[in-house]
């Protein structure tokens, strides 16, 4: 049959573009290679991290009880059944991709797409390879490739189950290891630290950059660093990785250390997160006027890459932050094009960028440098939440909600947080950037008490030096 749209990969872009698709009517199918939907981030990324993440909080509460006057000795995590519950979750939302492809009438076409060139008629054509090997050709008038992302893996360097792994391995690993080696900070490497370590690993963080978060504001990465350091996790920035080999009791290497000197350091497991790749790779766009930057494909304000009618979202479009949340807009602004729908294409300043750390991180917008930088007379206002109630109720007080405003008009240049639940207090400052509203404005909301939110409020009122509870 012909198509009005197939989108090509599950994840979170592919099929809620996929259902924004039928829900405007259009003939929709979705191809995916996998025995499974749901992509990355639901299959052996966002979602099992997340889960394990939590896990990781519950235990330390159960480490910490005598602290809020609960007795419980001994306690005893049982890893088998944490990786259990984590499986189950994912298990329970892939099915749930699954039954919503057969509410909104998706055809699922399982295998791997291909892009052909323009059949005579003027419509795309996509060859899937299907997992018994037979190849069937789809007819369409648009297509949306979200095809996603992959790991990148050092040169030299093959992922095992055991010793040498990416975000996929670890997920799957039977017990905790004594000891993790980390090379990059970014999100996934702070992320796994965050877990490993209070699940009782000793943990070290290797990262060439001069910092660890390094895309977050730079008192944020110092607070980051600070906390790691003091619960045991040794970070070491501006360091490099070299001659990594497996060992007998797991991988050694030697690391170049800012100061000049040079460290051997040996690990049970060494976990690799140096960023990700572009999936673009034998999926035919070569038959087609796509124009790829390093392997990213190009996308105008509207995700339409140079081929008309075929679009590009999430992972593998050049300059797009690699967040399933960022993919799910791009599928929307996508669908609503070729759907003659008005369309609003992505502010890049408006996208919040969340690390389920302990402490969190939220943030959206400019950082204090970036804003500086492009020329504005900034005005910063910062609040503790050591001096916020709910965060002492909670026993969680490290960290600050940092806001970066315009000195002449008060607008919202970018708002950074670390601390309790960082990443959900974010959507208050997201929402207000994306209605613009002032500083003056968000001074003059009522935030109620007692919460962790009612800190953003004070930091709002820091900026023109008129906190209350600081």
């Amino acid at each position: 049959m012909t198509y009005d749209l197939v989108v090509i990969g599950s994840g979170p872009g592919g099929y809620s573009a996929a259902i924004r698709g039928s829900q405007y009517g259009l003939e929709t199918a979705l191809v995916e290679k996998d025995t499974r939907l749901g992509g990355t981030c639901l299959l052996v990324g966002c979602i099992p991290t997340k889960s394990l993440l939590h896990t990781a909080d519950v235990w330390e509460r159960f480490v910490h009880s005598k602290e809020e006057g609960i007795l419980c000795e001994n306690p005893r995590l049982d890893f088998p059944n944490v990786q259990d519950r984590k499986n189950k979750i994912v298990s329970k939302h892939s099915k749930g991709v699954e039954f919503l492809m057969k509410k909104n009438k998706i055809d699922w076409v399982k295998g791997f797409g291909t892009l052909q060139p323009r059949g005579a008629n003027g419509l795309h054509r996509i060859a899937v390879k299907g997992p018994d090997g037979a190849t069937a050709t789809l007819e369409t008038k648009n297509v949306i490739l979200a095809t996603g992302s992959a790991a990148r893996v050092l040169p030299g360097l093959e992922p095992d189950a055991k010793t040498i792994l990416t975000n996929i391995e670890i997920l799957d690993l039977p017990a905790v290891p004594k000891s993790m080696l980390i090379i990059g900070a970014g999100a996934v490497g702070v992320e796994f630290a965050s877990i490993f370590n209070r699940f009782g690993s000793k943990v070290t963080v290797i990262e060439m950059l001069p910092r660890i978060v390094p895309v977050e504001d730079e008192e944020v990465s110092k607070e980051l660093d600070r906390y790691f350091r003091k619960t045991g996790i040794r970070c070491e920035t501006g360091a490099k990785a070299e001659n990594i080999i497996r060992t007998d009791n797991g991988v050694r290497m030697c690391v170049a250390l800012a100061n000049g000197k040079r460290e051997d350091m040996e690990a049970e497991t060494l976990l690799v997160a140096v960023g990700r790749k572009p999936m673009t790779d034998g999926i035919g766009l070569e038959n087609l006027k796509i124009e790829l930057d390093r392997g990213f494909i190009k996308v105008d304000q509207f995700q339409q890459t140079g081929e008309p009618r075929v679009y590009a979202i999430g992972d593998i479009v050049v300059g797009t932050p690699q967040l399933a949340h960022v993919a799910k807009m791009e599928g929307m602004v996508a669908c609503a094009h070729m759907a003659g729908k008005p369309a609003k294409p992505i502010n890049r300043n408006r996208i919040p960028s969340c690390t389920y750390t302990e402490p969190g991180i939220g943030s959206v917008g400019l950082t204090e440098a970036q804003a500086r930088a492009q020329g504005y007379a900034v005005k910063i206002g910062k609040f503790p939440f050591s001096a916020n109630s709910k965060a002492s109720i909670m026993g969680n007080h490290t960290g600050f909600i940092k806001v970066v405003a315009d000195e002449k008009f008060g607008e919202i240049l970018g708002v950074h947080i670390i601390g309790p639940e960082a990443f959900e207090l974010i959507s208050e400052a997201v929402t207000a950037m994306e209605a613009e509203a002032t500083v003056e404005s968000m001074m003059h909301t009522i935030h109620a008490h007692p919460t962790l939110y009612e800190a953003m409020g004070e930091a709002f009122n820091n900026v023109y030096g008129l906190t209350i509870d600081a």
